[in-house]
């Protein structure tokens, strides 16, 4: 994935902090605009994991901090819930200019009611994803609590939200109460995707079944099952993003997301890519316009998400071995009907080694069975025995290799 940051001024000229989530070779299907939670920020784990599942996918997010909020200028105490809107038109607006009109919204939590109410202003929308979403905006007043009396004597309360201190206005508890939830949705034209979680505790899965029910048609529900309200847990997220990418783009008319860009190499940047995760091993590999998972196994404080960096190893030596005895029997006119490669690697004691420079040094050794299927005779086999042994990336690895590396200038 490639990010990159941006910024872009409201409708009052305040500069909005953003990132923009694209895939590798920067050649996306299609745009998305991600809203996220009340006092939340474009940073949230969940916010960064689903952003970056869908551009794997090759949809570009567009994730951004509200006014006030993490990097974002402006004041969020005089913020309001028709400000967020505005907002996210502002954001539209700056990808149809700069790069093209977004077509997915997706919102969290406070941030899926502002997704509904903006669709309506973004003409280029044609679904809309809301993630622990309220029905009504309005629900946000129970957040905040016996606060809420306060903000309506004084005109003004600080409030704890997930430790930090917010100062909260009656300005937003009025536009809040002001929002008309079910007119929004019978005039939201554009497809429909809710995800909630039963276990959710801040915003209930009954607001998932009020939003389902009003809405009209196309429309569709996705359990998040054990989830909490934030996604905490980077599997749900990852998850959820997932189904979103996957789900949008039969209403976003994509082209299958598994065949990679056709844009020419000397346009894009084609090397191999590897984005490993801050808190675990798992790696989002991007090669040749395909995303890709790698990963340790759990024995070995990994995940299992995804084949081993070894286990990727044998994959390429596999596979070019086949390519390389079907292109040569094609060449022969033999009667190869199939070739099954099976492969295996370890760390051997190189008793034998005699120029080995360190003590007790082990060698790799991988292990290759072929399996040949079709009418050959003994020597036809023999010959492709020799054969495999020609294969590109079998002379790779037994050849010299040179790597060298470089670090990439912030």
């Amino acid at each position: 994935m490639n990010t990159k940051k941006i910024t872009f001024p409201n409708g009052r000229g305040e500069l909005i902090a953003a990132r923009l989530e694209l895939p590798e070779d920067e050649q996306p299907l299609a745009y998305a605009l991600f809203a996220h939670c009340f006092t939340c920020s474009k940073d949230l784990k969940a916010v960064v994991s689903i952003s970056r599942a869908l551009s794997s996918r090759r949809i570009a997010v567009l994730r951004f901090d509200f006014t006030g909020l993490g990097e974002s200028e402006g004041d969020f105490s005089a913020t309001t819930f028709s400000s967020e809107v505005s907002d996210l038109v502002a954001a539209a607006r700056f990808l149809e200019r700069e790069y093209e009109a977004p077509r997915l919204l997706i919102g969290h939590s406070l941030g899926g009611a502002a997704v509904l109410a903006a669709a309506v202003d973004i003409l280029s929308t044609t679904v809309v994803v809301t993630i622990a979403a309220p029905f009504d905006p309005a629900n946000v007043r129970r957040l905040l609590g016996v606060t809420t009396e306060q903000i309506e004597e004084a005109g003004q309360a600080t409030v704890s939200i997930s430790g930090r201190e917010f100062t909260i206005r009656k300005s937003l508890l009025d536009d809040l109460e002001s929002q008309q939830p079910a007119e929004t949705l019978r005039r939201l034209k554009a497809a429909l995707l809710v995800m909630h979680s039963p276990r959710d505790q801040v915003v209930g899965i009954e607001n998932a079944a009020d939003i389902y029910r009003t809405a009209h048609h196309p429309k569709s529900f996705i359990s998040l099952d054990s989830a909490d309200h934030l996604l905490s847990d980077a599997r749900d997220s990852r998850y959820a993003g997932g189904i979103i990418a996957a789900w949008a783009s039969r209403y976003l008319e994509l082209p299958d997301t598994s065949t990679p860009s056709r844009t020419p190499p000397e346009v894009i940047d084609t090397r191999v890519t590897a984005r490993t995760a801050a808190d675990s091993f798992r790696t989002e590999l991007f090669a040749n316009g395909f995303p890709l998972i790698a990963d340790e196994p759990i024995e070995f404080g990994g995940g299992n998400e995804g084949p081993s960096p070894y286990e990727y190893l044998l994959a390429a030596l596999g596979a070019c071995t086949g390519m390389t005895l079907r292109a040569y029997a094609r060449s022969k006119g033999w009667p190869l009907e199939d070739v099954v490669v099976r492969l295996s690697h370890q760390k051997v004691h190189a008793e034998d080694c005699r120029d080995c420079d360190e003590k007790n040094r082990q060698i790799d050794s991988i292990e290759r069975e072929l399996e040949f299927r079709g009418e050959l005779d003994e020597a036809q086999r023999q010959r492709l025995l020799e054969i495999a042994g020609r294969c590109p990336v079998h002379r790779t690895l037994t050849g010299e290799v040179r790597i060298g590396t470089t670090s990439r200038p912030k």
